[in-house]
This record gives structure tokens, sequence and C-alpha cells, in this order.
């Protein structure tokens, strides 16, 4: 399977990933708008989130996968099986142990996370519950994390992309009928929400199970003390838990900035934690389709590339990436910077969400836009450093950068309230792929193809027009008053995507870049 084959198999799963995680949040949204409650269920769901991407899909999925693909390259089927097993039984039972402390310490976590919920008690007191609830969920996670490298290592990256959706399933069926099953019965409806994502995770872990069955890959993981003991003592699972190290420095950087600014949010006007998570799902559409399916399939590829010696090919994939980042990610942002009020309005603007709802969170994601390039280039670029085991550099950068985004939300956030803390994580983003980029050019790993020059005008070109009639179709209709025609609405909006797209695409054509370049990669 060739990388762009394998890329848009990612690529189009995780779109209906996103599309399904859409229709969640636009019945999260009509249902529940923007209220104290939604912001009790997101500081609780982001709780395990923020520890599902420290260890799971952070740290363990960073260390494990290139070393999976060193065993596999140099040692045989039998030491690969070895260590898969191994590292199931260290991680399971530390992860037994870890929802545990979670669930007992659910109350610190989210005074920790959000102590300006403290000012409702009804607020702090649901958070800290729905906490509770959901806490085992990075258990699930953190195993379907093991799951999915082992997979992506094996080529086989189709399930790991699809499992996202039974999540969204899950919430979809709890907000359409667990909430008026539970208010119905007197029950605070957004705790269906929270046992929504419960379900969620045992699905997602169990759609893994058959696929690594025909594989001969299932984890058998140790029960007993003696094997729990010999797992530990694995060298493998020694090599894992080293790099584990720098890595999990590395994502807790990007966790802190993500909770030090929901600490923020949660003491600006009642609904900013909401708006800023509406706007971080709809920037995470583009995120995801570029950047994390081109990470997923480049990781396992350079890892192979490096192990092997070969620094052609490994040079090569980068600049591949690197190039299909710009053409895709260039207009992504122009479209999340001057186009966003239509978006929101024409996504979420149902139900209990209000026309400032609209407003707020369009200029949140407006700020995401800024730095939209930066997001998805570094999904790309920190692969360079993992696939050849430098876990330490990416980390420096990191906690630069955290600390210059914090600066920046001095100045930014008493301008710009929940929308400066937006702006701040945009702008970090792209010091911090700027800082990259330029790591692996002078260490050598990334050697620029011929052409880079040319290339970037012509996309910097399309791109202006693209926004141009970005602007002149944000201005031209009425978006919220549209609200009673939503049929209508959503007609204008696809059709003014579709034609920014032909614009763009026409423009590059006419530029004289190749496509096809692209695809036979």
């Amino acid at each position: 399977m060739s990388l762009f084959k394998a890329a848009s198999t990612v690529s189009l799963l995780t779109l209906a990933s996103r599309v399904t995680g859409l229709l969640r949040d636009l019945l999260m949204a009509a249902f529940f708008g923007a209220s104290a409650m939604t912001d009790a269920f997101n500081v609780a769901f982001r709780i395990p989130n923020l520890f599902r991407r420290l260890f799971a899909e952070g740290a363990f999925s960073q260390a494990f996968v290139p070393s999976l693909a060193h065993t596999k390259a140099q040692q045989g089927d039998e030491s690969t099986r070895r260590l898969i097993d191994s590292v199931a039984t260290v991680l399971a039972w530390v992860l037994l142990a870890a929802s545990v402390i979670g669930v007992a310490a659910a109350p610190v976590l989210v005074w920790a996370l959000a102590s300006g919920l403290g000012k409702d008690p009804q607020a702090f007191d649901a958070a800290v519950l729905m906490t509770r609830w959901m806490f085992p969920y990075i258990g699930f996670m953190s195993l379907v994390a093991l799951s999915a490298g082992i997979l992506n290592t094996w080529r086989r990256f189709a399930v790991p992309a699809a499992t996202p959706v039974l999540l969204n399933i899950a919430m979809i069926l709890a907000a359409w009928l667990g909430a008026p099953f539970f208010r119905d019965r007197g029950i605070e409806p957004i705790y269906a929400m929270a046992a929504g994502v419960m379900l969620g995770g045992v699905l997602q872990l169990g759609i893994q199970i058959p696929t690594l069955a025909r594989l001969g890959l299932l984890p058998r993981i140790g029960v007993s003390v003696a094997r729990i003991r010999e797992a530990w003592r694995d060298p493998g699972v020694r090599r894992v838990l080293s790099l584990m190290g720098p890595a999990l420095l590395g994502v807790s950087v990007a966790q802190i900035s993500l909770l030090i600014n929901t600490q923020i949010a949660s003491h600006l006007p009642t609904g900013s934690v909401t708006w800023l998570f509406y706007a971080d799902r709809l920037m995470e559409f583009p995120t995801a389709l570029l950047g994390v399916a081109l990470g997923v399939v480049l990781m396992p590829q350079l890892a192979a590339a490096r192990g092997a010696g070969d620094d052609e090919r490994y040079s090569a994939m980068l600049d591949w990436g690197l190039r299909l980042v710009l053409l895709l990610a260039a207009p992504a942002s122009a479209a999340l910077l001057v186009f966003a009020h239509p978006l929101v309005a024409t996504l979420f603007h149902y139900g209990a969400f209000r026309d400032s709802d609209v407003l707020q969170v369009s200029l949140a994601l407006a700020g995401y836009g800024v730095g939209l390039l930066g997001l998805v280039g570094i999904k790309v670029l920190a692969p360079g450093f993992y696939a050849s085991q430098d876990m330490r550099t990416p980390v420096r950068i990191a906690i630069v950068v955290l600390v210059l985004t914090q600066l920046m939300n001095l100045g930014l956030v008493p301008l710009f309230k929940h929308a400066g803390l937006a702006l701040s994580i945009g702008l970090g983003a792209l010091i911090n792929a700027g800082w990259l980029l330029v790591g692996l050019l002078r260490r050598g790993s990334w050697r620029p193809a011929p052409g880079w020059g040319r290339f970037l005008l012509q996309v910097i070109a399309a791109t202006a027009l693209l926004a141009v009639f970005l602007m002149w179709a944000s201005a031209q209709f009425p978006w919220t008053e549209l609200r009673a025609q939503a049929s209508l609405r959503v007609a204008l909006l696809a059709g003014m995507l579709a034609a920014a797209a032909a614009i763009y695409f026409g423009a590059l054509w006419a530029a004289g870049v190749q496509l096809r370049q692209f695809v036979t990669r």
C-alpha cells in the first residue's frame, strides 16, 4: 500500500469519525446549549482525555511504535510477540491501579483543572461524579492505543482509524435516547453523556480484538506475580519505558498548556469553557484529517527507514509529507480565519445555542485558525524525531513554547477573553512547528527536494484567492438569520465551500502544480 493510499484510508475513516463527532456535538449543542452543566461535563470528560493523551495516545504510542518496528525488523516474530505480551501485562496492571486512584481523587482533579466551577456547587459536584464514572475510560483507551500501535506497525490502518466512530455513536445514542430517558426519571440529563463515554470505550476496545486474533497478535496479559515480574524485567519493556520518560514530558507540556487554559477559561464568563470546546472540535477536523492521518502512516515507515539506514527514503517521505501539509492546511487555515462565522452558525446554531454563542465560538475558531498550519505540521515534523528515538529535542522546544504561550496569554486574554486563549495556542503552534523544521534541516534529516520556493508561492497565491472568495461569501448571506431555514443554510455552506475548493485547486492547476506527484508516492 502506497503512503498516499494509506494516508487516504486513514483520512477517510477519520472523516467518518469527525462527521459522527460533529453530529454528536450538534445534538449536545441543541439539547444542552452552553451552561454550567455542560461546562461540568466538558471538564469531567477532559480529565480522562488528559490522561489518555498523556499516556495512551501520547507518550506510550511515541515510545512503543518505534520500539515495536525496530524489534520486528531486527529480532523476528517470536521476540516481537514476547514484547507485545510483556508491554500489555505491564500496561494493564498500571491502568487498573491508575483507575482506582483516579476515581478516589476525582474532587482534587476537578479542582485542579477548573477550580472556577466551585462558584456553582451543583456544577462542581456534577463534574466530580461524572469524572468518577468516566475515569476508567483511560484504561480502555490505553489498551486501544496498544492495539492500534500493533496494527499500524503491521500496516493494518483501517481498524484503528475507524474505532473513534464507535465512541461517537455511543455518545449520539446517549444524547438522543439516554438524556430524555434520564430527564423523564428526574435524573440530570447530562449524566447520560458520561454513560455514553464508557459504553464507547468498551466498543472501541472490542472491535480491535478480531483483527489482532487473525494476525496471531492478540496480547496475552499475565495475571500471576511471576509473569508480572517477568514482564517488568523484559528488556523491550525497559526500552519502551526509557523512551516514555522524555516523551511523557513532551506530551505533558502540551497538556499542561491545555490545563492552564481551561483553568483560565473557568474564571472567564460562563460558557467560555464550552465555547472553546466547540471551537476546538471544529479545529480538530483539519488537524485530524491531515496531520493525524499523515503522522499515523509516516511514523512506522520513518522508523523502518531509519532502522535500515536508508536516509534518502527517510528524507523523501518527510518532504512528501510536508508538501502535502502545506498544500491542504494552508487553505484550511484561511477558511477558519475568514469563514468561521458561517461554519459555526450552520453547524451549531440550533435549539439552545444562541446567536451570542455563535459569535463567541467563531472568535475562538479564528484564533485557532491562525496556527492551523503549525498544528498540522507538528504531526509530521515530530515523528521525524520520534522515528530516530529522539524524544528530547521536541520536548525542549515544547517547554520553551509553553512559556511563550503563557506569556502571550498575559497580553491576549485581557483583550480577547477566551479567544485570546485560542490565539495563543495558534501562535505557539506556529513557533513550535518552525523550530522543529529548523532542527530537521540542521541535522540533515530533511533535505528539501528542488522546487520548494515555487511551490510555496503557488500555494500562497491560490490560498489568497480562496480567502477573498470566502470573505465575500461570509458577508453576502445572513448566516444567523437563516436559523429557521436549516436546509437552505446547509446548502449555501456546502456550495460556498465547494466553490472555494474549486477556486483553490483551479488556481493551483493554472499555476502549474502537478497534483499527481502526491498520489504516486
